[in-house]
């Protein structure tokens, strides 16, 4: 698709609304915002923020969890816009499941180079929608294994962007340590699901593989998109991720766009 006629470009903001009310990555410091001036006696209002780089829709570069990785400055335009298509698996997403490649491909074609975006529905449970539910959106949410992860390596895709807190299954980080019970919920579910525990479908050498498999491979992803992205379902489109030009970061808060043509 090519963007030189805009009367006949829609956009559409796939990104969460960001304010002190919206939760970061557990254990990841939320935003703090205060006035340090209001318009009396000087005429302006400045603003000081405090935040971590992982809350609300955010980029993770691969510095984020690769030493040598690039910061955020250095991920070219080029990577962060172009075609890509947006794919809607909340048919099949359920608390704690799996989706993999053959769910993807199954509703759309992507392409070697392609940007991404998963539709898992579970931005439905996010803070700002009537159905909030944080544990839920941060714990329970679908993600991938291995599988996946190599599908991606082939495909050479750009970045991945999705719904919910994590582009890995929340029983593949920290959670699964940091919530016990929960761990135990899905050890139920995984046994009955599939007839495996979750250390058969993430092993140690499989922890957080969408995070230290890939990145040092520059497949980057965001995290925590929502908006309208439920008015994109299955479709080809152009997409784009707007960070800072952070010298040095190894995330970034951001905005996410598709540009599609009517």
């Amino acid at each position: 698709m090519e963007l030189h006629n805009w009367n006949r470009i829609r956009m559409y903001d796939l990104s969460q609304p960001i304010s002190h009310l919206t939760p970061a990555w557990p254990t990841y410091e939320p935003l703090q915002i205060k006035f340090f001036k209001r318009l009396v006696p000087n005429g302006a209002n400045g603003q000081v923020l405090t935040h971590s780089n992982h809350v609300g829709t955010h980029l993770d570069g691969s510095l984020h969890f690769c030493t040598h990785g690039r910061d955020i400055a250095a991920i070219p335009l080029e990577e962060l816009v172009g075609p890509g298509v947006i794919v809607n698996l909340s048919d099949i997403a359920e608390d704690y499941g799996i989706y993999t490649s053959k769910d993807i491909e199954e509703r759309v074609e992507v392409k070697e180079g392609d940007i991404l975006v998963i539709n898992t529905g579970y931005h439905r449970y996010a803070f700002d929608q009537p159905e909030a539910d944080e544990v839920r959106y941060m714990v329970k949410h679908p993600g991938p294994t291995m599988e996946f992860a190599q599908w991606c390596e082939k495909k050479r895709i750009k970045w991945i962007g999705v719904d919910c807190g994590s582009a890995d299954h929340p029983m593949n980080t920290k959670i699964r340590e940091w919530m016990p019970g929960r761990a135990a919920e899905c050890e139920t579910f995984f046994q009955k699901k599939f007839g495996r525990t979750i250390d058969d479908l993430f092993p140690p050498d499989h922890y957080q593989l969408m995070h230290v498999r890939l990145f040092p491979q520059n497949i980057i992803h965001a995290e925590n998109l929502g908006g309208e992205i439920d008015l994109l379902l299955n479709k080809r489109t152009t997409i784009g991720c707007f960070p800072w030009r952070f010298e040095g970061g190894e995330s970034c808060i951001c905005r996410i766009v598709a540009f599609d043509e009517n």
